[in-house]
């Protein structure tokens, strides 16, 4: 394992963002059995993939290249997910 793999993005008040996901996922579980079959990864996937691709775009005024630099992606991948979830490109600054 690389470092930056033990790393954890913590955030304000010392929670880090996995534990906030998972506080939100428990108490999201409510009613997970009216999802149907094999729909919750996908469903968890989009919802967790759209604002991160969004901030990382905001915070980089726009820029693709730099924002596919810190995802880890493509840029072609990047555009790629733009396209799919439907996601509004900041104005480049």
């Amino acid at each position: 394992m690389n470092s930056q793999t033990n790393r954890q993005l913590t955030l304000n008040g010392g929670l880090s963002l996995e534990t906030l996901v998972e506080q939100k996922l428990n108490s999201a579980m409510q009613g997970i059995e009216k999802l149907e079959q094999g729909d919750l990864y996908n469903l968890v996937l989009a919802q967790v993939e759209r604002p991160l691709i969004r901030c990382v775009l905001e915070n980089t005024g726009g820029n693709q290249l730099r924002a596919a630099d810190i995802l880890g992606l493509n840029r072609n991948t990047l555009r790629k997910k733009i396209r799919e979830l439907e996601i509004e490109l900041p104005q480049k600054t």
